[in-house]
């Protein structure tokens, strides 16, 4: 029973070592960030943001225009397309030869993403100097 116990205290000491580590590393980074970081000796000129050498100009969060926004939805809509077609071109030769139709549900995927690009079309979503 105490060479079973002793036997799996052993098997678990990596796991602990690693989450002490885990857990003491970070830790140790914000002491040492707060004893040695610039804002540490409450100087005036080193607490204030660095800009390049200058000073700040213009608003601190300015606006950004609806097309920004709806060219990053467009970019991750055909992103998620090309995550979940890369996958399905490579196994195709396999469904295939198993006798799995896989080419229909493929089809239906890829028609709704043509229709909703001809839709972004028709409503000038990728027109930029609109």
């Amino acid at each position: 029973m105490v060479i079973a116990e002793a036997q799996t205290l052993s098997t678990y000491l990596p796991v602990l070592i690693q989450a002490g580590l885990g857990l003491m590393l970070p830790a140790i980074i914000l002491a040492a960030s707060h004893i040695f970081g610039q804002r540490a000796k409450g100087n005036y000129i080193k607490d204030k943001a660095y800009e390049c050498g200058l000073p700040a100009e213009g608003k601190v969060h300015p606006r950004f225009a609806v097309k920004f926004y709806v060219t990053a939805m467009l970019f991750i809509l055909f992103d998620i397309e090309v995550v979940f077609l890369v996958p399905w071109a490579l196994v195709y030769r396999e469904f295939l030869a198993t006798g799995i139709a896989i080419t229909a549900a493929t089809a239906v995927f890829l028609f709704t993403l043509v229709l909703g690009l001809a839709y972004e079309i028709k409503r000038g979503a990728l027109e930029w100097d609109k």
